[in-house]
């Protein structure tokens, strides 16, 4: 009985949480078409897909967008802005059509929605674009060439991603160098030119996702390397956020709620109970049995947070939502 509650207990952590990947090819572009907001007239302008949202401002008077776009386009070749919207790889990620474009004017967002609102991004996939990769393959009239003339410049070209979480921006951050010429040996110095995947994972739960871009080549108005990177594939872990959606098929009781070092959980059903703590992401924590009908759970080694407690028994099993606050 206690290896048949063990393996039920494991197959729930997963029914705790899913994965959605946004690959974009829901906005069904064609081969060299593209969407940069001149057409959205809602109020809150942007690009959804699977559980994240991308927004976008588009100037009329411009004609011009900061934050995301939309993108099928495939020239590689083109140097300069009219070629604003091509990924250097000709195309997503995985050889797929569509995939995300951000012009970033200070920072652009990613916010995550429905189930994945405050959980997990799992980690997405970057690569230059090919306005920003010629410019610093070759220079321009107004950016240089990554290296100079002899090569030895330590040039870079540099994305830090932070998040958002309960309105409050994290110092944690995670950095990926879209370029890089900083080594010694220069035959090391590289500009990416394919998709490479990003692990997001240790930003933890996220509201949304915050973007920005730096570079060596800085002049008298800011930054010379164009603002721009490609995105595909970004996969989020999604939650159950109301823990009715899960069925309960016995009463359960948990207290107290919030708590801080330990809680107790009561169910009026006899016989073996096993128990489950899951982060909200749906990995299991703790876990164990008990026979009687109350058992005190300590929860000193866990931080403050929200998170799951699980009860199975042979007559059907309950889960509850915990909040850890106050250490």
């Amino acid at each position: 009985m206690k290896a048949i509650f063990t393996y039920v207990l494991i197959f729930a952590a997963f029914m705790l949480q899913a994965q959605t990947t946004a690959d974009f090819e829901v906005f069904d572009l064609n081969e060299g078409e593209f969407l940069n907001g001149s057409t959205n007239t809602s109020n809150d302008p942007g690009f959804a897909d699977g559980n994240v949202f991308l927004p976008n401002q588009f100037n009329d008077a411009y004609g011009s967008w900061t934050g995301w776009a939309i993108s099928a386009t495939t020239d590689v070749t083109t140097p300069g802005w009219g070629n604003q919207y091509s990924s250097i790889t000709g195309g997503g990620y995985d050889n797929s059509e569509t995939y995300a474009v951000s012009y970033i004017f200070g920072e652009s967002r990613i916010r995550l929605t429905g189930a994945a609102a405050g959980g997990v991004v799992e980690g997405m996939y970057i690569t230059n674009g090919t306005y920003a990769y010629l410019s610093m393959l070759e220079g321009d009239n107004i950016a240089k060439k990554f290296g100079g003339e002899t090569g030895n410049d330590p040039d870079y070209f540099l994305l830090t991603i932070k998040k958002y979480y309960n309105g409050e921006l994290s110092d944690e951050s995670i950095e990926f160098y879209l370029a890089d010429y900083r080594f010694e040996d220069n035959s090391q110095d590289y500009i990416v030119d394919e998709w490479t995947y990003l692990d997001l994972s240790s930003l933890g739960s996220v509201d949304s996702l915050s973007f920005s871009l730096s570079s060596s080549d800085v002049g008298m108005f800011g930054m010379n390397t164009p603002a721009y990177f490609c995105m595909d594939n970004i996969t989020t872990q999604d939650v159950v956020s109301n823990v009715n959606e899960l069925e309960p098929s016995i009463s359960l009781s948990l207290y107290p709620n919030p708590a801080v070092d330990y809680i107790q959980i009561e169910t009026a059903e006899a016989g073996n109970k096993t128990w489950g703590v899951y982060s909200i992401s749906g990995e299991l924590l703790e876990s164990g049995e008990f026979y009687n009908e109350k058992q005190r759970i300590s929860l000193a080694h866990l931080p403050n947070g929200s998170y799951f407690v699980k009860v199975l028994t042979e007559a059907g099993n309950a889960t509850k939502a915990l909040i850890i606050a106050g250490k």
